[in-house]
């Protein structure tokens, strides 16, 4: 029987460690910004500017310029604001689950994907704020003693989100920040601007590569990683209690975190592929990140989007098998009520197309791939809207029925988070590595026999 295909290298071999650190640290250091970099930041930072606008004038007329209304309290803030903490997930996967379970492929990737992860939850932490009406009050959330005794109610999953997501983006910013100490103490060393040695070597801290610094890095690493760990699970799943802990049919079942999780590892890997097959074509990284780390990444995306497969049918046959008058409408609603095309258009994007990720040609295909991810995003933001709109729009009272429509400043502020995640981007590709140095030169003995 032939050796599996996954044993391959992570890296191509031919590399030795000045030639992992030369071509990695010269992307920051020695090439040139080109125009394409630049007309890509404008662009992004475009319509970020865009999306500050439509803020701006939130924050002058209120809520009211959204679509939200009655029934549908929740619009696009919390439907944009649950995608992007998905988006965020497949970051902290790839470094602290796939650290500890020691499978060297994250090496090439983790970096960015941490980065993703930063800027995602960025994102994902501006709509609850919005959404507030009065996010000047934002600080009343916190259990902060103060004279008027307005503290949170601690039995709302609302608060819960708070600690959950602001302990995730501290602990995915320390963690990625330790991973790029040693690669900030390399461009220190290799710059020949004094500014830009003056500016690296404050933020490596003094790193000098002893054997005690590593010692310390290691344990620091290994630990944030076990925080992460639980981490990635239990934040989408208490999001999921915004829902789950309802009694709105469609929100009130038991599946939704574990089928949270899977979809947000499912969108989060999605956007993974579309930052990192771009990356590696513009910036000639085929030989770090190799048709082994696009076909690895696929078989996630298919495997947490048949659980999310599965989420579906449980809950359809829920809403029928349960006798349920209101679920079973629900069900209906879906199907035939006016969104119907929208749900259509999600299973089709979740699940239907995906399905062509069991070819393992299309798993090493960037440009499949990139396509294919493209449509996961679109079909998970979907999902996101129907759980919010359509379990909403029609309840328990038809007396209190009603449509959501998104307006302009909807949209707008939408798109304006997708500017600053790209804007975000295009400068972490420019100013740090992209890849981690010296975790790639720790994969050259992998490297030094290329298989069959």
């Amino acid at each position: 029987m032939d050796e599996p295909r996954q044993s391959a290298p992570v890296i191509e071999p031919g590399h030795t460690f000045a030639t992992v650190t030369d071509k990695i640290s010269s992307i920051v250091l020695t090439r040139p910004t080109s125009n394409g970099w630049f007309v890509g930041f404008g662009l992004a930072f475009l319509v970020f500017m865009g999306g500050l606008y439509a803020i701006g004038y939130l924050f002058v007329r209120g809520v009211g310029i959204w679509g939200v209304n009655i029934p549908v309290g929740w619009g696009f803030a919390i439907v944009n604001f649950v995608w992007w903490i998905g988006i965020g997930h497949a970051g902290t996967l790839i470094s602290a689950i796939l650290l500890l379970l020691r499978q060297s492929w994250r090496n090439s990737i983790n970096r960015f994907a941490e980065a993703m992860t930063l800027f995602a939850v960025s994102c994902a932490g501006l709509f609850p704020i919005l959404h507030l009406g009065r996010p000047w009050l934002a600080y009343w959330l916190f259990p902060y003693p103060n004279t008027m005794n307005v503290w949170p109610q601690f039995r709302s999953p609302l608060v819960w989100d708070v600690f959950a997501v602001s302990t995730y983006f501290t602990i995915s910013l320390l963690f990625w920040f330790i991973g790029l100490i040693p690669d900030l103490a390399t461009l220190r060393d290799r710059s020949e601007n004094r500014a830009a040695r003056i500016i690296y070597g404050m933020l490596a801290m003094g790193w000098r590569g002893s054997a005690r610094h590593w010692s310390r890095y290691e344990t620091a690493y290994l630990l944030l990683a076990g925080l992460a760990t639980p981490l990635v699970l239990s934040v989408h799943t208490v999001v999921s209690f915004d829902f789950a802990i309802s009694i709105i049919p469609g929100w009130h079942t038991t599946i939704f975190p574990p089928y949270f999780v899977a979809g947000a590892i499912y969108s989060g890997f999605a956007m993974v592929l579309m930052l990192a097959i771009p990356i590696r074509k513009i910036y000639g990284l085929e030989d770090f990140i190799t048709d082994r780390h696009l076909n690895n990444s696929a078989m996630v995306m298919l495997a947490t989007g048949l659980i999310v497969a599965y989420g579906y049918g449980i809950e359809a046959f829920m809403g029928w098998y349960s006798g349920n008058r209101y679920d079973s409408f629900l069900l209906w609603n879906r199907l035939h009520g006016p969104y119907a095309p929208l749900y259509y258009l999600l299973l089709i994007c979740n699940i239907g197309i995906p399905q062509v990720l069991w070819i393992r040609k299309l798993r090493t295909s960037p440009l499949g791939l990139f396509l294919v991810s493209g449509v996961i995003l679109v079909g998970m933001w979907l999902e996101r809207f129907i759980i919010v709109v359509v379990s909403l729009h029609r309840d328990f009272l038809t007396s209190s029925w009603g449509m959501y429509y998104p307006t302009r400043w909807d949209w707008l502020t939408y798109i304006g988070t997708i500017g600053l995640f790209l804007s975000a981007m295009f400068l972490f590709v420019r100013i740090l590595p992209m890849i981690s140095i010296f975790e790639m030169r720790t994969l050259l003995p992998q490297a030094e026999v290329k298989p069959e």
